[in-house]
């Protein structure tokens, strides 16, 4: 009997027995493509003994991972690299995603590990001059330009290196399916077989991906499932900051971010960046700008957020935000309208987290509110304070996780005064150099922040 062929979406990965214009699951037109099937003769057959163990006598094995050489990338791993493991990667184009790990594959060839970087998209001679350029060059170091998933596969078998660079899974291509690479057959089926290589040896595996213009992964979203761990490198093209960021981690946690700064020379650790986001010091204080401590994972960091509120010249007032929630910020404008008095109805609103990055916690609430409340009454904020917590509805200033870390940075950055809750007063050491005020509803954090 003839097996028929199925379509898959490439959006949302739902099988479908005959191609539609639009997925019935997550409505996007012409996203499903055809994969015709090829079976061989013994599939569906079950050859020798399948036996389940039961957990107290599987015997245990002690994590031991490895470092990349890079501090950054090791802690958004969760200490270094587990051996055996599947590392997605993904980023926009240019951002930096080959740059970074070609360093890492560099530094960890250097440490006397062997490290095997297989490029579909470059000849090695390519890569080889981009080597050149971040000063990869080390014997233990070992390039290939291939695109059949099975002649990579045989190359890493062959050479047994600690850590393999696939660039880019959406290169990879499997010679027994008819699709084109990079379609959802061949990502998912290349997939499968570089997890069961990393599996079944040793070799830690990055994968690129590429991503979507709304900043997704390309192709189906197994791939995200079957890795291990999902990192994402942002960054504005046009900024030299890069923030790497794990969505997904198996062997350690998915708060921690990496900084990293482009540079002629390659990629190049910031391990203080609340010195790269608050470095910029005018020479008079301005309206619409105040420092927020934030917290990524365990790391703290400050972060500036401007904010410009100006007379709307249109019949509806316009909203921008770029790196904190656009529905959050129009939430605190209804707060400080509603329980602090401004009339922000007629008003223009745009708010900004300087530097390139991504504000999503709670605690940059205050911030976003005290920027605007500047701007609007034209006061600056002395620029020794930091302000931290959350908004309620009822204009309260909620808790905050993580104060004291917060605070301690705050202290070593040399800010003078910070305005956090005053429920977060009881979990922070007070210290000579740092005036702490807490703050029970959002009218005092306002006139406190403005006051001369």
């Amino acid at each position: 009997m003839a097996v028929r062929s199925r379509f898959y979406c490439q959006e949302c990965g739902h099988v479908a027995p005959r191609w539609v214009g639009r997925c019935p699951d997550c409505g996007a037109w012409n996203s499903l493509v055809e994969e015709k099937p090829s079976l061989s003769p013994s599939a569906g057959r079950v050859q020798g003994e399948v036996r389940a163990w039961p957990v107290n006598a599987v015997p245990l094995i002690r994590e031991e991972r490895f470092s990349t050489g890079l501090g950054e990338l090791d802690r958004v791993l969760g200490g270094g690299v587990v051996p055996a493991s599947l590392i997605l990667l993904g980023g926009d184009p240019g951002i930096g995603k080959s740059t970074l790990l070609l360093q890492a594959a560099q530094r960890v060839s250097g440490g006397g590990r062997t490290a095997l970087y297989i490029s579909g998209e470059e000849s090695v001679s390519q890569v080889r001059m981009r080597a050149a350029r971040l000063g990869a060059d080390n014997e233990r170091l070992y390039l290939l330009a291939e695109t059949d998933v099975e002649r990579a596969a045989a190359c890493v078998e062959a050479l047994r290196p600690a850590l393999v660079v696939i660039d880019s899974i959406q290169t990879m291509q499997r010679a027994d399916l008819a699709s084109a690479p990079g379609s959802v057959s061949q990502v998912r089926e290349c997939g499968a077989r570089l997890m069961r290589l990393a599996k079944d040896g040793e070799a830690a595996v990055f994968l690129v991906g590429h991503v979507t213009k709304d900043g997704q992964l390309a192709g189906p979203r197994v791939l995200e499932h079957m890795v291990d761990t999902v990192l994402y490198f942002e960054g504005e093209r046009h900024q030299s900051f890069r923030i790497l960021r794990g969505v997904k981690n198996r062997f350690g946690s998915t708060n921690e971010i990496g900084v990293f700064e482009m540079r002629a020379g390659g990629l190049v650790e910031v391990p203080n960046p609340s010195a790269l986001f608050t470095m910029h010091r005018r020479p008079a204080p301005v309206s619409g700008a105040v420092v927020v401590g934030a917290l990524e994972g365990t790391r703290p960091l400050l972060v500036e957020i401007q904010a410009l509120v100006s007379p709307t010249g249109f019949g509806m007032p316009r909203r921008m935000t770029a790196g904190v929630d656009y529905n959050r910020v129009v939430l605190i404008m209804a707060v400080l309208e509603k329980r602090v008095g401004l009339r922000l109805g007629s008003f223009d609103a745009y708010v900004n987290a300087v530097g390139g990055v991504r504000l999503d916690e709670p605690a940059a609430d205050l911030g976003v509110a005290v920027a605007l409340a500047s701007s609007f009454r034209d006061l600056p904020v002395d620029e020794g304070t930091v302000v931290m917590g959350e908004i309620g509805l009822t204009g309260e200033i909620r808790p905050v996780a993580g104060a004291a870390r917060r605070v301690q940075e705050a202290a070593r950055m040399g800010f003078r005064r910070c305005i956090l809750p005053r429920g977060n007063l009881g979990q922070v050491e007070e210290t000579a150099s740092l005036e702490l005020c807490g703050v029970e509803n959002l009218v005092q954090a306002v006139e406190l922040a403005l006051r001369a």
